[in-house]
């Protein structure tokens, strides 16, 4: 994991058997992630219907790979990496699972319509995540799952606000058509990057619905103990830190990609870890 993602300064205050099989878990959904978003070289060169085919199949490999780590001797390192993890923390199969169908949506849409469709997509491919990671925190409770789903939401609403300009770029528009035509938008204005009145509004509007999901998570947050969930409120800072810094960029999410600097997400860790710590813990 490197440095250069925020997840890493997230993840360094954990204990160590924690923060190793968080790696572990990281670099598994990385990788199945990079099946879609970094295809291999010799699907690249494929047309579209047979290069979705040839990651279909990519993804369903996968599928067997987790299989293995749960039954049988995993093939990748990937696999290798996480089954002692799985079996040490005796981690739930289905989130992988929902991880993997979430991916594979983007091989069968661009669009989302509406934004009961683009909230199952967020809890696929982000809250998955987090509902595996609260199970390494040693947190099962529904409170627990809530946070997690929440807050999971509210990470995947600011990646898509911060990268709707490459995601436009690449063909997929994930902000709902609904909202599109609300603030009177069109795919061709995000594909063209056109900051626009009605697109700082839309935006705005997407922020806004990213603010309420952290607040939701906040809320859940206060009826459970902090100390072992630190590591998801770093988290949880630092992306609403990118968020605000969109914000007073007026949403320019297309001429710059904005991102929390080095030196910043390090003071978010270490606040967090000492409030949480001493007992006087600000959700995000």
């Amino acid at each position: 994991m490197s440095r250069a993602t925020s997840f890493y300064y997230a993840f360094v205050v954990l204990p160590k058997p924690q923060r190793e099989a968080i790696i572990a878990v990281w670099d598994f959904c990385r990788a199945v992630d990079d099946v879609v978003d970094e295809p291999p070289p010799e699907a690249r060169g494929l047309r579209p219907e047979t290069q979705n085919d040839a990651l279909r199949a990519a993804l369903q490999d996968w599928r067997a790979e987790l299989a293995r780590c749960y039954t049988g001797a995993p093939q990748t390192p990937q696999g290798i990496a996480l089954q002692p993890w799985i079996q040490h923390f005796e981690l739930s199969r289905q989130p992988f699972a929902d991880l993997i169908d979430g991916v594979e949506m983007d091989l069968n849409r661009s669009r989302y319509d509406t934004f009961d469709d683009l909230r199952e997509y967020c809890w696929r491919v982000a809250s998955t995540v987090g509902l595996i990671c609260i199970e390494i925190f040693g947190q099962r409770s529904d409170r627990a799952r809530e946070y997690a789903v929440n807050l999971g939401i509210a990470l995947q609403l600011t990646n898509i606000l911060r990268d709707v300009g490459g995601d436009a770029g690449r063909g997929r528009i994930y902000l709902p058509q609904e909202d599109l035509r609300r603030f009177g938008c069109t795919d061709r204005d995000l594909e063209a990057g056109r900051l626009t009145a009605g697109v700082r509004e839309l935006l705005a509007f997407q922020g806004q619905r990213a603010v309420e999901f952290y607040g939701k998570a906040a809320e859940l947050l206060t009826g459970l103990d902090a100390r072992p969930l630190v590591a998801a409120e770093i988290m949880g800072r630092i992306y609403r830190e990118t968020l605000a810094r969109i914000e007073r960029a007026g949403y320019d999410v297309f001429s710059q990609r904005i991102r929390v600097p080095r030196a910043r997400r390090i003071a978010i860790a270490a606040d967090t870890w000492m409030r949480t710590r001493f007992g006087r813990h600000v959700p995000a």
